[in-house]
């Protein structure tokens, strides 16, 4: 095995040890860094501190579970499907009769879901009518580095100051300027200068991008939302947030509950201000120049709504049958202990079918499921035992007060089922071998001094767009071991991962199948192992606390 960072270093002359070890360096974390220790001394999946709303809040289990639309391709051609989202600015009813701003996709929260098969590739085409510029990415997708929706690659607004390069359709191969360095290139102008920095390699385009996704990967649910540099947090806050989900004719056959027995649940929280408007405690709450957020809440923002589907605790009838809840935790920073309770306090089995990337070997049977921000679970649940009339509710564990409520099911009547869950799940799951690593590398996620603030580093270091921080070889296997102070749900671009081990004994049962987000807890080492085949490019691997995300949490890795 070779040692760590033994390859090729990146572009721009950067030497050839990429790797971010564990050093000595982290003195500079904890207490002394974060005058906001205290937000980070509570339980442990509590990483955060919560706003409160200024609004009344609905009574629990009362508004209709939405289910968001699948948007419609624009044109068919080729073998390969044409979809168009704008992205613009809407007031929508979350709360009944309060009237919200959002930023959307199509004028919706959550966007429109896509519907997409397993090798018929896709292309989709933004608009952004919004007032700032945005990115797209793919969560979750296999995408060439050019639609992978890099945080400077931004689509910039009409109007917007500074010389956007390239086409309008966003080839992604346009030369760029700025970053954060706020010297009114179109990067600067998006950026501000709080960071000074500067990406010789962004790319980015005037109103419109196309995105493509080749769609050559497993069956999965994945979610597309915004990622641009330093304020993906507040903008996925206001809105920007969509499903797509990836089928094939194996997964079809194996008759799993279908139609109207599938339901997306995509769990997000959020609060409110006075004037109905959504409350976030942003520096800067034009999203303009200053990113970051007030002190209290360095550690991420949690709301004291729980939306699904983009409405508060919902209700959904169902038959007395199986259902396939695709899970998807899009909050910022709050982490849920889901569990399904019925009116006679029992709790009802969570059978795990699916990952963040698909179906797992075999099911995996959960009385209760931890969810981290972005990601994914594919469980069955079964009310055949539930009377006509009950009630089950979700609930998380790790809320308290109004926040420990999800949403809940009725039954409303016998039905027949005739679906069933396979013993044998899929076939099709990546097989590498510790054996077959050819090099581990190490990374520490802590809290630490930043440019003179407060910041979250990988391995020491705060994100820096123009530094090359980890090269790979296109094919290769690698173990990486990841070591955490706080929870820290940590997600790699590209390539899916199988999580090898947890503080050097086994993985936990919903570690099962083949993940892009792992969430690691308090205080905890993971090992994961992943080959990194697909595309060559840069990419990116962050925390998803999307608050540590925009305060540094984020590290380039470039596969050559």
């Amino acid at each position: 095995m070779r040692e760590d960072g033994d390859g090729p270093g990146g572009a721009r002359g950067v030497g050839r040890r990429q790797v971010l070890g564990i050093g000595g360096a982290f003195g500079l974390m904890a207490a002394a860094g974060l005058s906001a220790s205290a937000a980070l001394a509570r339980r442990p999946p509590v990483t955060g501190a919560e706003l409160r709303s200024a609004v009344p809040l609905p009574p629990a289990f009362q508004v209709p579970l939405p289910v968001p639309r699948v948007l419609a391709p624009a044109g068919t051609s080729g073998g390969a499907d044409r979809y168009e989202i704008t992205q613009r600015e809407a007031t929508l009813e979350i709360l009944p009769g309060v009237r919200t701003p959002m930023w959307t996709y199509e004028g919706t929260f959550p966007g429109p879901t896509i519907e997409a098969r397993r090798g018929r590739p896709i292309t989709v085409r933004h608009r952004n009518d919004l007032p700032v510029p945005t990115v797209v990415h793919l969560h979750g997708g296999r995408t060439p580095a050019s639609s992978d929706g890099y945080p400077t690659d931004l689509v910039l607004p009409e109007g917007w100051p500074g010389t956007a390069h390239g086409s309008g359709h966003g080839s992604g191969h346009g030369s760029g300027h700025g970053g954060h360095g706020g010297h009114g290139h179109a990067q600067g102008s998006a950026h501000g200068s709080a960071h000074g920095m500067s990406d010789p390699r962004a790319a980015p385009t005037r109103l419109t991008h196309e995105y493509t996704f080749p769609m050559e990967q497993r069956p999965a649910l994945l979610w597309y939302h915004d990622h641009r540099m330093d304020f993906t947090a507040p903008a996925i806050w206001r809105g920007l947030a969509g499903l797509q989900i990836v089928r094939d004719d194996a997964e079809d056959a194996l008759g799993l509950p279908a139609g109207p027995r599938e339901l997306p649940l995509m769990i997000a929280d959020r609060a409110f201000a006075a004037d109905g408007s959504l409350a976030y405690p942003s520096l800067d709450p034009s999203l303009r120049e200053r990113p970051g957020v007030r002190e209290p809440y360095l550690a991420g923002v949690l709301g004291d709504v729980i939306l699904v589907n983009g409405a508060p605790w919902p209700m959904h009838e169902v038959d007395a049958a199986r259902y396939r809840l695709r899970v998807l935790n899009a909050s910022n920073a709050r982490h849920y202990d889901l569990e399904a309770v019925g009116d006679d306090g029992r709790r009802l089995d969570l059978v795990q079918i699916g990952a963040d990337q698909g179906l797992l070997a075999a099911p995996v049977t959960h009385r209760s499921l931890p969810v981290a921000p972005a990601e994914r679970y594919d469980v069955i649940i079964d009310f055949s035992a539930v009377p006509v009339g009950g009630r089950v509710r979700v609930v998380n564990r790790l809320g308290s007060g109004r926040t420990r409520d999800v949403m809940a099911f009725r039954v409303a009547r016998r039905a027949a089922d005739d679906s069933r869950v396979p013993r044998v799940l899929s076939a099709d799951l990546p097989q590498w071998r510790r054996s077959d690593a050819v090099r581990v590398r190490e990374f520490s996620f802590r809290a630490g001094r930043m440019r003179g603030g407060h910041g979250w580093l990988i391995g020491g270091l705060p994100f820096d767009p123009a530094r090359s921080d980890v090269t790979v070889r296109l094919g290769d296997v690698e173990v990486w071991r990841l070591v955490a102070d706080v929870h820290h749900p940590v997600h790699l671009h590209l390539a899916g991962f199988r999580v090898l081990s947890r503080r050097g004994g086994p993985p936990l049962p919903h570690d099962a199948g083949l993940k892009d987000t792992i969430s690691l807890r308090p205080a905890e080492s993971a090992e994961i192992i992943t080959r990194f085949d697909g595309y060559r490019g840069r990419y990116l691997f962050h925390c998803h606390n999307a608050e540590h995300e925009d305060m540094g949490m984020m590290a380039n890795l470039e596969v050559i």
